[in-house]
């Protein structure tokens, strides 16, 4: 076995005082760094001036690297015997796409570790001054995607549990198809003046929380056309003000 090694490390929604130790301590170590999009910037400061840093982001509506792209960029530098940092935004295991690289690196016999973090629902959450959860009335919470592999609403979506009023639910990758998401959720029972917020660029400069409820909310998002990253957050904690 090669003596590479690969860290994935999780970099938080974007504000670097919201990165752990750990993660600081592995970009600091790395001589390769492969990055998305929402870890550039200020956390890239974070790497030894001689590493090299190779950005792999994927981003909606504009071109970017294929999966099996970045994997097997991934796998050649492990293979070269360096320690490798593969950096993803929010917590790694939340809708990032780990599981495709980790295959990739087991099939390799590379070793690797997975350092969790501050994922942005969290972080959307505090921004808000908002619980994501609540005794008696909002007992639970869902972390879903707004998007399949074609961009789409999922088609298998659980509408008796995503209209649940008694849920926090928290819509990632939304933005485009939440209108589509409101239509259905309304004809599943849930009221359509059920409180929701919409987060953007959590936890950046240009971060921007906005108060709605779904209808109102569904009916402004079909007239933007922004590709700012955004969540979405709808229930009964959703009403409150921060």
């Amino acid at each position: 076995m090669s003596g590479g090694f690969v860290s994935f490390v999780s970099s938080g929604p974007g504000d670097p005082e919201l990165l752990t130790v750990k993660a600081v301590d592995r970009i600091a170590r790395a001589e390769v760094v492969l990055f998305d999009d929402l870890s550039a910037g200020p956390i890239l400061e974070h790497a030894h001036p001689e590493a090299d840093l190779i950005g792999v982001g994927k981003r909606a509506g504009r071109a970017s690297p294929k999966q099996h792209h970045v994997s097997q960029v991934l796998v050649d530098h492990a293979k070269a015997g360096l320690r490798v940092v593969r950096l993803k935004s929010g917590d790694s295991g939340m809708f990032g796409r780990l599981e495709e690289e980790i295959v990739a690196l087991q099939s390799a016999g590379i070793p690797f570790e997975i350092i969790p973090g501050v994922t942005s629902a969290s972080a959307a959450a505090a921004t808000a001054g908002i619980p994501l959860t609540r005794r008696l009335t909002a007992r639970r919470v869902q972390f879903i995607t707004g998007a399949d592999i074609s961009g789409d609403l999922p088609p298998d979506a659980n509408m008796a549990a995503l209209a649940d009023p008694l849920a926090t639910t928290v819509v990632y990758m939304g933005k485009r198809t939440f209108p589509n998401l409101a239509a259905k959720l309304i004809a599943a029972g849930l009221p359509a003046d059920t409180p929701a917020i919409l987060a953007e660029a959590v936890s950046t400069p240009a971060e921007k929380v906005t108060r709605h409820t779904i209808e109102t909310l569904a009916r402004h998002l079909e007239t933007v056309t922004s590709t700012t990253p955004a969540l979405i957050f709808y229930g009964p904690l959703a009403e409150l003000e921060g």
